[in-house]
């Protein structure tokens, strides 16, 4: 994928901190662009590879004005808003891996959030009137625990999950091997879940993957076992889970939801046995380096003419579709 004829490619980014992150690469032009004002009076239309903002909405009808824009590159593993909106013709990559680090951090914090009794002991010590009620609570050692996804966020959990002794199960689109061992197939969950004490989502949202945490996935579940989702909020079915939840048979902890944002009266905020977190999975110290060095990289590479990385639709796109494995944080 190449530059422009003059050897000189503009590249538009949300702010001047990303400019300053990314820093100067040979034969590139930076920019700066919110994806969300006029191009014309921004000086933005000749931008050949933009990257979005973070965490919010571009206007994709002034994306898709831009004519000679061939690159949209999202500094999020998710991509559902973008694939639906930019054009065809424009190659569209996301941040793939940049986001594994905290995430993964963030689901092994739900899963022992949950079985050491931390919100509840949170609750307690902000009463009026504690009481000191010590009770025996169950260890993430020796739990079973099921991950679905072994791409990159589902791999970076299933690494930080091994050093606390664990039985580990792991899930995706295919049955296959790899370093780590044995990856199940995902049509073998009804088999696995009734042996699992936690299962985390770690999986892209797609036509396959939604609603795939539904009424009958709940139901094989254990009694007292733990739903982690770290993935998207429409892979949980929320009606399905909200009655597993009032029926007190499961435990959830969520860092994403359906509907997103989670408006004020929504009944998963009173809901028993529920952890939620809003969407701060990727969000850390850790992202912007990470982001920066991908973002240096992906660009270098489009200046270069050379192939891009994560690219997931568009005129560059592979024919193959993606997987169950990949991330979407």
């Amino acid at each position: 994928m190449a530059g422009t004829e003059a050897g000189t490619v503009v590249v538009s980014l949300p702010d001047k901190r990303w400019i300053d992150l990314v820093g100067p690469i040979p034969a590139v032009r930076a920019v700066v662009w919110d994806a969300d004002s006029d191009p014309r009076r921004a000086g933005v239309l000749d931008t050949e590879f933009l990257v979005p903002p973070y965490m919010r909405r571009a206007d994709w009808s002034l994306v898709n004005s831009l004519p000679r824009l061939r690159v949209v590159q999202t500094l999020t593993a998710g991509y559902e808003d973008a694939i639906a909106n930019v054009s065809p013709k424009v190659t569209l990559c996301h941040a793939a891996g940049v986001h594994d680090a905290s995430t993964s951090e963030l689901a092994v914090g739900l899963v022992l959030a949950q079985l050491r009794g931390i919100p509840a002991a949170v609750r307690a010590s902000g009463a009026a009137r504690g009481r000191w009620q010590p009770r025996t609570l169950r260890s993430l050692a020796d739990r079973r625990v099921l991950v679905v996804g072994a791409g990159g966020l589902g791999t970076a959990i299933a690494a930080r999950l091994e050093p606390f002794e664990v039985s580990l199960t792991r899930v995706a689109s295919r049955a296959r091997d790899d370093g780590r061992g044995h990856i199940h197939a995902v049509t073998e969950l009804p088999a696995l879940l009734p042996e699992q004490d936690v299962a985390v989502l770690a999986c892209s949202l797609n036509e396959s993957t939604r609603g795939l945490a539904d009424a009958r996935f709940l139901a094989a579940m254990p009694d007292g076992s733990l739903l982690v989702n770290v993935a998207r909020g429409a892979v949980v079915d929320t009606d399905a889970l909200l009655r597993e939840l009032h029926d007190g048979r499961l435990l959830a902890a969520l860092d994403v939801v359906e509907p997103e944002p989670l408006p004020d009266a929504h009944p998963l905020w009173s809901a028993p046995g529920v952890l939620l977190t809003p969407h701060l999975g990727g969000n850390t110290s850790a992202f912007k380096p990470r982001a920066a060095a991908f973002l240096r990289d992906q660009i270098a590479r489009f200046a270069a003419g050379d192939t891009l990385r994560a690219i997931v639709a568009g005129p560059a796109a592979p024919a193959a579709p993606s997987e169950i494995a990949i991330p979407a944080s």
